[in-house]
């Protein structure tokens, strides 16, 4: 056995160990090189484990390095750094197709979910016609109602204002008889001042009667409902007073440009206008007292 110059000199009580190493070529003989390794003891003798350590790790280097120096080596080196390469992109491959699947998966989960939204939306349409034709024929059915119900509530509307017209009509000649009875009984004692016999009464007293009647139908399409409403009441009956008692101002005496006959007319006028205000009055008071007392009906009557 071989002992390298290294360790030949060095002696220990330690036994030595000793190993070949062989190399193998292709092609080549195995030449065997024998490496003595001391073994380490506490007694301080031998080399250091250090040392050991070093000295095997250098070894070892040496020997890959002469392996990976040599030509018919290379081609493996060459072939493995191919291989490596083709590995790598490889996995650069795989990731590359892990991705696109990826990517098609979240395409077809996104193609599923507007198919799905896609039906959602056909189902919506199909409840917007249902109930579109469920509206038109809702509408139909109404407007058929309504012109049914037109018609009846105008042959109802014929039939009832023929009965309002007819009780319209009753209480207007009601209301010109009490305003007739109270105007020209309120006239009455005017009129005896202006006749010396009982048969020249039936003209004063006759156009009394008839005036207050009209006034009586006028006063009630007049003030209506609205009993509370003083100027119009007083407005009415003025309005009478002063046609009546102007109109038997002008069946008097003819007026002269003199002073006398102004100052006459004047007071003639004045004193036919008081005499038709007291008697509408009268006629006036009556019809609201039998108005507000339910006597005569206001106009237009209540249909509750």
């Amino acid at each position: 056995m071989t002992i390298p110059p290294a360790f030949s000199a060095i002696s220990s009580p330690c036994p030595r160990v000793p190993f070949s190493l062989a190399r193998a070529s292709h092609g080549c003989p195995r030449t065997p090189r024998a490496v003595t390794v001391w073994c380490s003891s506490g007694t301080g003798h031998g080399p250091p484990s250090g040392n050991l350590k070093d000295t095997l790790s250098g070894m070892v280097d040496s020997q890959v390095e002469e392996l990976l120096s040599r030509e018919e080596n290379r081609g493996l080196l060459d072939g493995l750094d191919r291989a490596s390469r083709r590995v790598e992109k490889a996995k650069r491959e795989l990731a590359e197709i892990e991705r696109q699947e990826a990517e098609a998966k979240q395409m077809r989960s996104y193609i599923e979910h507007l198919e799905s939204r896609a039906s959602e939306i056909v189902e919506s349409q199909k409840d917007i016609l249902e109930a579109r034709a469920m509206v038109e024929e809702a509408e139909r059915f109404l407007s058929s109602s309504m012109e049914r119900s037109s018609g009846d509530e105008g042959s109802t509307a014929e039939e009832a204002g023929e009965v309002d017209k007819e009780k319209e009509r009753l209480e207007s000649v009601k209301a010109a008889s009490v305003s007739a009875v109270i105007g020209t009984l309120a006239g009455l004692p005017i009129s005896l001042t202006h006749v010396t016999s009982t048969s020249q009464l039936v003209l004063p007293l006759a156009i009394a009667f008839v005036s207050c009647a009209l006034f009586g139908v006028t006063f009630r399409y007049t003030v209506r409902r609205d009993l509370d409403n003083f100027q119009l009441k007083s407005g009415t009956f003025a309005a009478f007073a002063f046609v009546r008692g102007l109109g038997a101002l002008g069946v008097g005496p003819p007026l002269e440009l003199n002073p006398e006959s102004f100052l006459s007319h004047a007071v003639d006028g004045v004193t036919y206008v008081s005499e038709s205000l007291l008697v509408f009055a009268f006629a006036a008071v009556g019809l609201d007292f039998c108005f507000k007392t339910g006597l005569i009906s206001t106009f237009p009557l209540r249909t509750d």
